[in-house]
């Protein structure tokens, strides 16, 4: 059975300097995942591409 790597999280360029409001996004085999990057062991949030998609064109149209 073949081995789920690790997904490579990324954090923002517009996070905060402090380390105190960061999240981190992955992507991941059925769309992006969230986590917090101050505590890494809690669970991650999950989106399918389509929402991540809808979610991103939010922002991008000041919708959200």
């Amino acid at each position: 059975m073949p081995t789920r790597s690790e997904p490579q999280w990324f954090k923002s360029s517009y996070s905060g300097g402090s380390g105190t409001e960061c999240v981190e996004t992955a992507r991941v085999e059925d769309g992006m995942a969230v986590r917090d990057s101050k505590d890494t062991s809690r669970p991650e949030l999950s989106f399918s591409v389509a929402s991540w998609s809808d979610f991103i064109a939010g922002i991008e149209t000041a919708a959200l």
